[in-house]
């Protein structure tokens, strides 16, 4: 059909037929011009899909649209407070009915903890979601995605009917095909406007000759015939007919004829002229834009973007989707029991032991008296062996979780001691923490979650000629191995007990965080920017494009909002330099101050209503340039020392006014070569770094004083 726009692209399609299956997304208007601009150009681009419902997008799948590719969308959910979740768009293909119905559901069933959803929606999408005030609404946002409709994957099947058979076309080739077709449109409706054009002139000149040399006055003698006086007029225009760029034909003559006798009184030779010289003009002008089709198409598309863009801008946002593991967002359904001597444990065994909270999706982790030890699921009631020593839940990959062991080797066997970590084996498989020896025995075991190396007292059997009959078994001195290790040998004689002498510190040292920037995400798998080795207590600096900040810790369930610029490892000495725009004031302002712990967000700059951040900047001597404009546009940039401008201060201070001028312009730029005033701690410390009075130093004591003094 002669449509000169990707509509196919613009609004998707999806459509089934005998063995073929169709799904074209939608993409964005302003977006399909610009890639056709770019083809057109002889330049690449990329379209990836834009959904009216807006929402997030992961598209690194997404394949050109052709099949076997697939992309996730999400809703978009904010933290209003850490007790209320908001759901402002929705993934592609669900309505708020269904999307809240797949989030009761999942509260049914344990997978996540809600107290109530209110549905606001009206104009705009507001989905409330409250939760009771255990619950940490980053991990219910993980949830969200993991067990209900706010994430779902979308598989692109781009089949089309192209040259009248089915082809599978990625959306590029589509693209470019609708391009190619609409400059053949373009050139086709050119054509026929020139073919009008010509035709116009031809008659116009006709018409101005047939009145101007009165050829019309043929109509006037007495003639037997019609015929007689068409051929008369005929005659009348041998001394033009060269000027003509086609024949005369009859059909012309007779037209001319049908003019009434008023018009031919009233035709004025001046307008005439005009008439010709316009389409003269236009004919030039199409023909112009036929030698020069692709420039002409090229405008054509930009017309359409100047004419219908506004409004139009992308509405989903293309992001790069972290993988949620369900187990570690899952809400902690179901309690697990265990009867040790028996050897069952489950959910069921209400009347036994208790262990801890789990999730029905959980892997449990069991070790027996033997040294025998499985992973098994959650189950209502399941039987592993008799001597249960220690059961939890099994965090796979868990490099941090450090299995300290005293074992005995065979019935009579030294006695083995090992420290190790279980980090992933297969579901229902029998392992064992010894040697493997029969009658080998476990005779203590501990497991630390972060690593923790305890200091035991171990009172061995009296046996003659053993003098000393306790010792100490110090599991830091030990080295951490793989856990199918035998271990080290701790003794050879039998043991009557073991007593804990001293809880131990981690040996594991801090964590060590990165930063994944595609998907704005805390991780320890040397994913993206280093953030540095975090211990307990310290926290994680986030500041925002918006003129907030804040700290939190470093758990990887924490969700990085509001457009950060600067996450990093908080440190309460460092200095910043900030500037941005007073609203109030209408002027701006320039800070240097340290940021403070704070788990709610604070700005930095002032707050009345037009106020705006500009940048931040942490060097030590920084410089800031300033350019004009207005009535001060003609005013060379000035340059800011800004360790010497102002001083450092709190984070809520005002700071210091740059200029009263108008402004086009602040940015920082290179920080300037100084070096750093002794600090405090540095006051009584000579150039050579000793406090005391040294006639080599070349300096006496009072003047170290005056210098520090200066």
């Amino acid at each position: 059909m002669p449509v000169k726009f990707p509509l196919l692209l613009a609004q998707g399609v999806e459509g089934i037929a005998v063995g073929l299956a169709s799904k074209i997304l939608p993409h964005n208007f302003i977006e399909l011009i610009d890639a056709a601009i770019a083809y057109l150009k002889d330049q690449d681009f990329d379209l990836y899909p834009d959904f009216p419902t807006g929402g997030l997008a992961d598209c690194t799948r997404y394949n050109d649209g052709i099949r076997g590719g697939a992309i996730k969308v999400r809703a978009k959910i904010q933290k209003v407070d850490k007790k209320t979740l908001s759901i402002t768009e929705l993934p592609f293909g669900k309505t708020t009915s269904t999307l809240i119905d797949s989030i009761v559901k999942a509260s049914e069933k344990g997978k996540i903890k809600i107290k109530k959803i209110d549905d606001n929606t009206s104009q705009n999408v507001e989905i409330l979601i409250h939760l009771p005030a255990d619950i940490s609404p980053d991990v219910t946002i993980d949830a969200l995605y993991a067990f209900t409709d706010c994430e779902t994957s979308i598989s692109p099947n781009s089949c089309v009917i192209y040259q009248d058979k089915p082809r599978f076309m990625g959306v590029k080739d589509l693209l470019r095909a609708s391009v190619d077709h609409t400059k053949f449109l373009l050139t086709w409706e050119l054509k026929n406007r020139l073919d009008e054009l010509e035709e116009d002139w031809h008659f116009s000149s006709l018409e101005k000759i047939f009145f101007e040399q009165k050829i019309y006055r043929e109509l006037e003698k007495d003639t037997e015939t019609w015929e007689q006086v068409i051929d008369a007029i005929d005659k009348g225009f041998n001394l033009y007919k060269k000027l003509f760029k086609r024949e005369i034909t009859r059909e012309d003559l007779q037209k001319l004829t049908e003019k009434p006798v008023r018009k031919i009184s009233k035709f004025d030779i001046k307008k005439a002229d005009e008439h010709i010289r316009a389409v003269v003009e236009e004919i030039e002008e199409v023909k112009n834009h036929l030698n020069n089709i692709v420039p002409y198409t090229i405008n054509y598309y930009q017309q359409i973007k100047k004419k219908h863009g506004k409004g139009k801008e992308r509405k989903t946002e293309l992001r790069s989707f972290d993988t949620i593991e369900a187990t570690k967002v899952v809400v902690a359904n179901e309690k697990l029991y265990v009867n040790r001597e028996e050897g069952f444990f489950g959910t069921g065994l209400k009347k036994d032991e208790f262990v801890c909270d789990c999730s029905d999706i959980d892997d449990i982790i069991v070790f027996l008296k033997s040294g025998k030890y499985y992973i098994s699921k959650v189950q209502d009631k399941a039987f592993v062996g008799k001597d249960i020593i220690h059961i939890a839940v099994f965090k796979k990959n868990d490099q941090r979780t450090i299995y300290n062991v005293v074992y005995r080797d065979g019935r009579n066997g030294s006695i083995m001691m090992k420290r190790c970590a279980i980090t992933g084996i297969t579901r229902d498989k029998e392992y064992d923490i010894s040697k493997g020896t029969e009658g080998s025995q476990v005779l203590y075991m501990s497991a630390n979650p972060n690593g923790e190396a305890e200091i035991l007292k171990v009172f061995l059997k009296p046996k003659p000629r053993l003098r000393n009959l306790i010792i100490e078994l110090d599991f830091s001195q030990l080295s951490i191995k793989g856990r199918s290790s035998m271990g080290n040998i701790f003794t050879r004689y039998a043991i009557h007990k073991i007593q804990i002498k001293e809880k131990g510190v981690s040996t594991l040292g801090g964590h060590q965080i990165w930063l994944d920037e595609d998907v704005l995400r805390l991780n320890s798998d040397s994913r993206g920017k280093y953030l540095g080795e975090f211990h307990d207590g310290e926290r994680i600096l986030v500041v925002n494009g918006d003129g907030t900040y804040c700290t939190t810790g470093f758990d990887f369930s924490v969700r990085f909002e509001n457009s950060p610029i600067i996450i990093e490892k908080f440190d309460a000495e460092k200095v910043f330099s900030a500037v941005y725009y007073d609203g109030e004031q209408d002027f701006y302002y320039l800070k240097r101050f340290v940021f403070e712990l704070s788990d709610k967000p604070q700005s930095f700059i002032a707050e009345e209503e037009g106020s705006k951040f500009l940048a931040i900047n942490d060097d030590d001597f920084p410089c800031l340039e300033i350019t004009f404009k207005g009535k001060h546009a003609k005013k060379d940039p000035e340059q800011i020392d800004v360790y010497e401008f102002i001083g450092v201060k709190g984070y809520k201070a005002k700071g210091k006014r740059l200029t009263t001028n108008e402004v086009k312009a602040v940015t920082f730029i290179e920080p300037l070569q100084k070096e750093l005033p002794p600090s405090e701690d540095d006051e009584d410390l000579d150039s050579n770094g000793d406090d005391n009075d040294n006639p080599l130093d070349g300096e006496t004591d009072t003047g170290t004083q005056m210098t520090l003094g200066i």
